[in-house]
């Protein structure tokens, strides 16, 4: 498994999304590694954080695939770095999430390349901002993904390998409030409570959640006021809405809408802003084709879940493309310092992968 070599060496390069030098030297070395394979480089440089490549292959006639990661991390230096093993796990920041999906990606080309001397058709994003919420990549992500019929999304695969064929929906948004200060002692009908309208605005937030359908709605934060003493001139929510269903990101928009204009402090305005993040990614029947052809090919069942968190196969397949997340290893503690992924899993998702390829490669469809 000369590939957990590799795989050390980037665990070992800090590449918190912050910290573009980091970031860049996995760039390098990803791109050092699949220009063996015969990939070209696409670099869409930025100057704030790390580069996004996009390397391609010799198109032919037949299926196109987009492989998807992302460099980046989540812990900013000296916080939780450096690659570990024993007999069954692997530790270190990024190891399932997702510099060992990457890993399975690469390792799955080579096999690929080995066999054959050549790939076509395939290509494969690293993008650097994903863990912040993609906000500079999503546009080239959006973008780049019409060019392709499949994309496979390297994140970590659930407990027993499932893949993931929908993931929830998420946007964030502030509710901010403006009311009237006044001294609370002598002239507490003068004022205009801000605080008090922000009280009702959550709990009429809170009213939208239905965790029957999946969708929920949580205000994360508030904040408003002066002092003890006097009305508060100003308050303000943060909130976050996640949802399965397209229906539901239309239902929750209008609501919030409503919410925000609604003053059921008299005197009190508020205005909203904010966005949604990532659309859902919805299970669909080309998912299960796909599936149907993999577990075929393959010789073995591929067991599928869905995730309320968000990725950027959220991104991909919101512009039509048939999308499957999950290929990279199962791991656990992802975000945490106690983030590992499983021995085992690599040579599991490497070798489904592999036949993958093969057989895209020989045929040139599935």
């Amino acid at each position: 498994m000369t590939y957990l070599t590799d795989l050390k060496t980037i665990i070992d390069i800090n590449s918190y999304t912050g910290n573009k030098a980091g970031v860049d030297e996995i760039s390098k070395l990803m791109t050092s590694w699949l220009d063996d394979l015969g990939f070209e480089n696409i670099c869409y440089t930025r100057e704030d954080i790390g580069n996004h490549n996009l390397y391609i292959t010799p198109k032919t006639e037949g299926t196109k695939i987009l492989f998807l990661g992302h460099n980046d991390t989540v812990f900013p230096q000296g916080k939780f770095e450096h690659y570990s093993e024993d007999e069954e796990w692997i530790y270190g920041p990024g190891v399932c999430d997702m510099k060992g999906g990457n890993m399975v990606a690469l390792q799955a080309l080579r096999n690929v390349y080995e066999r054959n001397g050549k790939i076509e058709n395939i290509d494969f994003l690293l993008v650097s901002d994903e863990e912040t919420g993609s906000d500079d990549s999503k546009e080239l992500s959006s973008k780049i993904a019409k060019d392709y019929d499949v994309c496979f999304v390297f994140e970590a695969a659930g407990e027993k390998l499932e893949v993931v064929t929908g993931r929830k929906g998420v946007g964030t948004f502030t509710i901010s409030i403006e009311g009237k200060a006044a001294h609370a002692g002598v002239r507490y009908e003068e004022g205009i409570n801000a605080n008090l309208e922000a009280a009702h605005k959550l709990m009429e937030l809170t009213k939208l959640t239905n965790l029957k359908i999946g969708t929920t709605v949580n205000v994360g934060k508030i904040t408003g006021g002066i002092g003890a003493n006097t009305i508060s001139p100003t308050a303000e929510l943060l909130l976050e809405l996640r949802y399965t269903q397209n229906s539901e990101r239309d239902r929750l928009l209008h609501a919030l809408e409503e919410i925000t204009n609604t003053s059921y402090i008299k005197g009190t305005k508020a205005t909203l802003s904010g966005l949604i993040q990532r659309d859902v990614m919805e299970a669909n029947d080309e998912q299960l084709t796909l599936i149907k052809k993999i577990e075929n090919l393959s010789g073995t069942m591929v067991p599928t879940e869905q995730r309320g968190g968000v990725s950027d196969a959220n991104i991909v397949a919101a512009q039509g493309v048939t999308t499957l997340d999950g290929f990279g290893p199962f791991g656990d503690g992802d975000h945490t310092v106690n983030e590992k992924a499983l021995k085992s899993s690599f040579e599991q998702r490497i070798n489904l992968m592999s036949t993958i390829l093969i057989h895209h490669q020989e045929f040139k469809q599935f």
